[in-house]
């Protein structure tokens, strides 16, 4: 048995024996606001596939007593943060799994193991109770105030998995534990259990890798390293048996940044859980066999009217004989939520309906700027719709729903993405940028639409490089765009061809149980004839 330097104030619950343990920042149940964004779902449609095909799975997060963020917006049309304060009946749902304490900071950290169980699958949210500051370190997701509260943070995550992996679970029943993302990387720093460890890169360009101080390293931790700042995804990498990159891209951009580490490094594109986001109605048609270029439009017309419905709590639109076009993400610069603002403004098309969803990090000035135009939009124009509170609940009616989803990152910066594939699942073809997994999936004029250049070499998207980039691929992008929604509205035939072809080449390729057979093929295999 493998121990921690947290300390024990209660004897070991009786051990439950776990294959496969992920530990993340984030988590999307379909229920509460314990995620920001894409990695988030990701990993929620791992937890709920992984519990449909019966896996051993654990899956460990913190649990933010405020949620992310969410906005209001006053008269000048600027973003106003607020806490998003847990829904009671979430909190309902939890038990109290064991009850231990860690040392931070010098200090004995009261923690709770909340845990929340579908079938075979159990999440476990951290919860600090005291003291006061430690409680404090986990009011809300990915927003700290200086880069030591963000230390202590995901310490505090890493030291209350270790004790809970350590009170809770069989070690000898462990094949895998999963490291999504760099903040928990350092956890083989506190539970050390060789060969297990996998850390999934969901990090692309070579900005975006976080580092702590190694001061701070030393004070938690005891190890005295070289540099003065410690890349987290070095730490993730040397301390994994395995490590993973999300699309094949993505793998080709990270072989650039860590060659040091190409021996541990493949790939495996992330996918989507078919039963949370592809249309009940959708779905069934498929799986009968009665889903044709004939029954289709029907279909999606159903599906268009749940849209219309859901769309009219914001704003009084008829969507019938529109195009709706859906541009739905996180708001940062690299996934270039400009270039669907001033395909608005030049284009003026009034037989389109333009659905915006997404909101910034509270820290992140361009992105809040973005919500500022996106909510000028939405109260200028009748036919722009836009929704700040992009809940996966949400999502799935709005990605269901429209007739085209836009995809527009700037190529190199996306590691995988994944909206593509839950409006391609629902027969809603996609136009994309060439970058993270879409290359993969898209066939242009096939199954969805192409523009731009696939680079490999990192730009940032705030260089001047840049800036000629954009200019050149808007243009395509636009002129694309138009040419789709033209023949969305005069040739409907091409279109849900075109569409079928969406949802018929996806499905397999793009649902989560493909995922999870590659991460775990020794626990999910395919059926024997």
């Amino acid at each position: 048995m493998y121990l921690t330097n947290a300390v024990d104030v209660l004897d070991p619950v009786v051990s439950e024996g776990y294959n496969i343990i992920s530990v993340t920042p984030d988590l999307a149940l379909d229920i509460g606001f314990t995620y920001a964004g894409g990695l988030g779902v990701l990993e929620g449609d791992k937890f709920y596939a992984a519990a449909s095909l019966g896996l051993s799975y654990l899956v460990i997060s913190l649990l933010y007593s405020e949620g992310y963020v969410s906005y209001d917006f006053d008269n000048e049309f600027n973003p106003i943060p607020k806490p998003q304060p847990q829904p009671q009946s979430f909190l309902d749902s939890l038990k109290v799994d064991d009850k231990f304490k860690v040392k931070l900071r010098g200090d004995d950290v009261e923690v709770e193991a909340l845990s929340y169980s579908v079938g075979s699958a159990k999440a476990i949210f951290i919860r600090p109770t005291a003291p006061q500051w430690a409680v404090e370190l986990t009011k809300r997701l990915y927003i700290e105030s200086s880069t030591e509260e963000r230390f202590f943070k995901y310490t505090l995550l890493a030291k209350g998995a270790a004790e809970y992996i350590r009170r809770n679970i069989n070690i000898y029943d462990i094949m895998f534990i999963d490291l999504q993302e760099a903040y928990t990387a350092l956890l083989p720093l506190i539970l050390k259990i060789p060969g297990k460890y996998r850390l999934v890169i969901h990090t692309a360009g070579i900005w975006g890798h976080p580092t702590f101080p190694s001061k701070l390293i030393n004070s938690e931790y005891g190890y005295r390293l070289l540099s003065p700042d410690v890349v987290l995804t070095e730490v993730g990498l040397a301390a994994s048996n395995q490590s993973f990159a999300v699309s094949a891209k993505h793998l080709d951009v990270l072989l650039k940044i860590f060659p040091h580490f190409s021996d541990k490094l493949s790939y495996i594109t992330n996918g989507v859980n078919l039963e949370r986001w592809m249309h009940p109605e959708l779905r069934r048609a498929y799986e009968s066999h009665s889903l044709t270029l004939d029954t289709l439009p029907t279909i999606k017309s159903r599906i268009k009217g749940e849209l219309e419905s859901l769309l009219r709590n914001y704003k009084d639109v008829s969507i019938d004989d529109k195009v709706v076009v859906m541009w739905g993400r996180r708001l940062t610069m690299y996934k270039r939520p400009d270039f669907i603002l001033r395909f608005i403004v030049e284009s003026r098309r009034d037989d389109v309906i333009y659905v915006l969803g997404g909101k910034a990090h509270p820290h992140d000035n361009y992105g809040l700027m973005i919500m500022k135009e996106f909510m000028k939009l939405s109260r200028k124009y009748d036919n722009v719709i836009y929704i700040p509170e992009y809940t996966v609940d949400i999502a799935k009616k709005l990605i269901s729903g429209a007739d085209l989803l836009l995809f527009t990152p700037f190529s190199g910066w996306e590691a995988c993405g994944t909206s593509y594939m839950k409006a391609s699942i629902n027969a809603v073809p996609a136009i994309s940028s060439r970058d993270g997994g879409a290359l993969e999936f898209i066939v242009h004029n096939v199954n969805g639409w192409l523009f731009g250049h696939d680079i490999r070499d990192p730009i940032d998207p705030a260089a001047p490089e840049a800036r000629s980039i954009n200019d050149e691929e808007y243009r395509e992008f636009r002129d694309l765009t138009l040419k789709v929604i033209n023949y969305v509205k005069s040739d409907p035939d091409t279109y849900f061809r075109t569409s079928l072809s969406a949802l018929r080449s996806f499905i397999a390729r793009a649902s989560m149980v493909r995922v999870l057979r590659e991460y775990y093929p020794q626990l999910v295999r395919l059926p024997t004839i």
